[in-house]
């Protein structure tokens, strides 16, 4: 056993505390990884120190736990892999990790250190790969990293870290990838690491708090395949110097508040695959010279302030690839986007025109037969709404009093889309309270079927659950087209949805309260407020809207079987120390449990 070299457990299904290995000398290779060991006293790690021929330790996604003792430090000085990632390694790095100076590769990724970056890592200059993302780690980061001149790879990603990025990163000319995304660091976008030539996977720096507009350097990029700088609080226009970077392959930069128009370099991006641009205020049209890039499989401009028609050809035709909601002044001819049909250019105008004056004198007859035949068709549907007045007394309303009502159909009535038309929100003279007006997109294929049978099925369908129907118009628009809406009553409290799982929904939606309020001044947290009124005077904290007469009492089945264990279970997930939170097993438990408590409550039975 003594000159035994390697030793290979992985995914052996092993348990316990890992035995001493201090009596081989030999051991170079040692993989215990991905099974279910736990580190005890961590004598092994001591022990490990005998093994002076010791190149690789491999850890990962094992039971250890507890702080990495300074011991670690103390291995073969040419240890030059150490993978400890995916365990529960908690409090700080011990700076003694820095002894190991002919590491290559680092994983302490997935565990949950916290603390700042021991400067002594900056010892590490054989480095190659560093991976310290999903932690708990904060601070700023070293100035001594800029030593670790031969990285390939580095990954802060997952943590707490603030401040700005060391400039000396830029001096790297080894780095291909590069994730420093869901931390919190702040100020502008550092020049210098855009001047990394040698980036070529990817660069991440997503979901931080950077500011200011984005550094013309972006275009020295040339050899890069992926760029994620959105969800920051990135302004100005978009710089024509990334189409240099003409081997994008991925290119995000939603979730800022960059303006302007689509730079015309993007065309020399012949290779991009997903380009999303969403969540901006971009403006201007919708540019043709994107129809050119072959490559290009998914396109997101949603949310911005473009104008005009979107071009027909490339990636625009086929409407699944492209995503152009909340740009409320689009147009398109093709009926499968959500967007309202272009009117007619001059020169198709002339074409038709020149058409007619042929057709017309051979087919007359025709042509007066067939307008005759709509004449009385457009007559017929005024009179006869397809919900009889004899099945239903309803007030006959015009396309005039919906446009009215809905402020000629403004986005800011707009309630939400569906498959086959819009909701808004608006007020009818005739009524006291307001209403939500259904409005049928008739250009979209099966859109008057649903319209018909949706009518029919109101037409014999009654039940207290269901929203109230108040009236109906069928009629035609200004411009001679169909026109079809269902008026219903407005429900004030939203999706149904948001109250069966309120999990998506957070802490807001039983207080009605947002944590910055002025009622939670002198220190006095949300988590706090709700704890001090649980149980007995939980009605003084939650939303009026979510209250009935019949809550005041705090008794009801309602009160008892849902809202009391939802509040519980939102103050187990916010207590202050991880470890007291309730586990995501339990609290899917739990929360399984309240929806079908309300489901049986609304139902009035067993729901299976």
């Amino acid at each position: 056993m003594s000159k035994l070299e390697m030793v290979y457990l992985a995914a052996a299904g092993l348990t316990g505390i890992v035995p001493s290995f201090g009596s081989l000398p030999n051991l170079h290779d040692f993989d215990l990884g991905y099974n279910q060991l736990e580190a005890g006293d961590w004598s092994f790690l001591s022990s490990l120190a005998n093994c002076t021929q010791l190149k690789k330790l491999a850890l990962d996604a094992n039971f250890l736990q507890g702080t990495l003792p300074s011991s670690v430090g103390n291995l073969p000085s040419q240890l030059n892999w150490l993978w400890l990632r995916q365990n529960k390694l908690s409090g700080t790095i011990p700076s003694e990790i820095g002894n190991l100076k002919s590491l290559s590769v680092l994983y302490l990724d997935e565990n949950m250190f916290s603390g700042s970056i021991p400067p002594t890592i900056g010892n590490l200059s054989n480095l190659v790969v560093l991976s310290l993302a999903q932690n708990n780690l904060s601070g700023l980061i070293p100035d001594s990293i800029g030593n670790l001149a031969q990285l390939t790879e580095f990954h802060l990603d997952g943590n707490n870290f603030n401040g700005s990025i060391p400039s000396n990163l830029g001096q790297w000319r080894q780095l291909e990838k590069l994730d420093f995304s869901h931390n919190s660091f702040g100020g502008s976008l550092p020049s210098e690491v855009f001047n990394i030539s040698s980036l070529s996977q990817s660069l991440d720096l997503s979901h931080n708090l950077f500011t200011g507009p984005i550094p013309l350097e972006i275009g020295n990029l040339i050899n890069l395949g992926s760029i994620s700088i959105s969800n920051n609080r990135l302004t100005g226009e978009i710089p024509s110097t990334l189409g240099k970077c003409v081997l994008l392959e991925y290119l995000h930069m939603e979730g800022n508040l960059l303006t302007g128009s689509i730079p015309r370099s993007f065309m020399n991006l012949k290779s991009i695959k997903e380009l999303d641009l969403s969540c901006n205020s971009l403006s201007g049209k919708v540019p043709e010279f994107l129809t050119l890039l072959s490559s290009l499989q998914k396109l997101n401009l949603s949310f911005n302030d473009f104008e005009g028609p979107i071009p027909s050809n490339g990636v625009f035709g086929n409407a699944s690839r492209v995503i152009l909601a909340g740009n409320y002044r689009l147009c398109a001819n093709d009926p499968g986007y959500s967007l309202p049909l272009c009117p007619e250019s001059g020169s198709q105008s002339k074409h038709k025109s020149t058409i007619l004056k042929i057709v017309i004198p051979i087919a007359v007859s025709v042509v007066i037969s067939l307008l005759c035949l709509m004449a009385v068709l457009i007559e017929r549907r005024k009179q006869k709404p397809c919900l009889q007045q004899s099945s239903v007394n309803m007030r006959k309303i015009s396309y005039e009093d919906i446009a009215k009502a809905t402020d000629e159909f403004s986005p800011t009535n707009l309630v939400g889309l569906g498959s086959f038309g819009a909701v808004y929100n608006g007020m009818l003279p005739f009524e006291t309270n307001p209403v939500a007006i259904k409005v049928s997109d008739l250009n979209k294929y099966g859109a008057p079927t649903s319209f018909n049978a949706e009518c029919e099925a109101l037409r014999y369908i009654r039940h207290r659950n269901l929203v109230k129907i108040i009236t109906l118009c069928s009629t035609i628009d200004p411009n001679g087209y169909d026109f079809k809406a269902l008026v219903f009553q407005y429900m004030p409290n939203g999706s149904l949805e948001m109250w069966l799982h309120p999990e998506d929904h957070g802490h807001e939606i039983l207080t009605g309260k947002r944590p910055t309020d002025e009622k939670f001044n002198d220190g006095l947290s949300l988590h706090d407020r709700v704890d001090a009124a649980f149980p007995h005077r939980v009605t003084e904290i939650l939303d009026p809207n979510m209250l009935h007469n019949d809550l005041d009492g705090g008794n009801s089945e309602l009160m008892q079987s849902c809202l009391l264990p939802l509040v519980k279970v939102a103050l187990m997930c916010s207590m202050a120390s991880p470890k007291d939170r309730l586990g995501m097993a339990q609290v899917s438990t739990e929360l399984h449990s309240i929806k079908q408590a309300f489901l049986e409550l609304s139902s009035g039975g067993k729901v299976v």
